[in-house]
């Protein structure tokens, strides 16, 4: 694996940046999606496709090579705005609190929003200290099949109900001061991570040597 996917992405101070986060176990035309989405109705200059070593609330007995989840990643999000990246490893940690905290340390001109896809609004009340993950930047929730209406039902929703900004107002979430959400909806694709692997083997090295 190649040492820059170790480092956080080189940022311009003034910059707006998306941060989207998760194992892409693989990753898919969803997520990709999703990453698009946010580009164009936050007007972002970038977005981090932060290909995470391990999710701590899921399985990682099924889990591919980080080396294969990033090259795949790599695959799918070809928009030179989108930048592949794994830095999280390099911190030794996968807590996301923790790692958004580390990214606003070291980048204080940029201004971050943590994009997710709707799905998963439904646990995100299980992260570790999942309130401080709200405090900490704006978020963007982007509409997923089955979960549109996650934004009123999931505990995340409720809590900060009061600090949901119309998605009409979406450009300036990342000039709010977190808390601050909004939810985008928008065209949605059914693929799933859990339903290619069901159908898919794990990245073999013959086809990570070929990518």
């Amino acid at each position: 694996m190649n040492a820059r996917y170790l480092r956080m992405p080189h940022v311009e101070s003034g910059m707006t940046v998306g941060l989207f986060g998760g194992s892409f176990n693989p990753p898919h035309g969803g997520h990709l999606l999703v990453a698009e989405t946010a580009l164009r109705r936050l007007g972002l200059d970038q977005l981090w496709w932060m290909v995470t070593p391990g999710n701590p609330l899921k399985n990682h007995d099924d889990l591919a090579p980080l080396a294969d989840r990033i090259a795949l990643s790599e695959k799918v999000a070809s928009n030179p705005r989108i930048k592949v990246t794994a830095f999280e490893k390099a911190l030794g940690q996968s807590y996301t609190a923790r790692t958004l905290e580390i990214v606003r340390a070291r980048n204080h001109d940029v201004r971050f929003v943590w994009v997710m896809g709707a799905d998963n609004l439904k646990n995100f009340h299980r992260w570790q200290n999942w309130r401080k993950i709200v405090s900490t930047f704006p978020i963007a929730v982007i509409d997923r099949p089955g979960s549109t209406l996650a934004y009123l039902s999931s505990r995340m929703a409720r809590t900060f109900d009061y600090a949901r900004i119309d998605e009409d107002d979406a450009l300036a979430l990342a000039f709010h001061r977190a808390p601050a959400w909004t939810f985008i909806h928008g065209p949605r694709s059914p693929l799933s991570s859990t339903a290619l692997r069901s159908t898919t083997p794990r990245v073999s090295p013959a086809v990570q040597k070929s990518l």
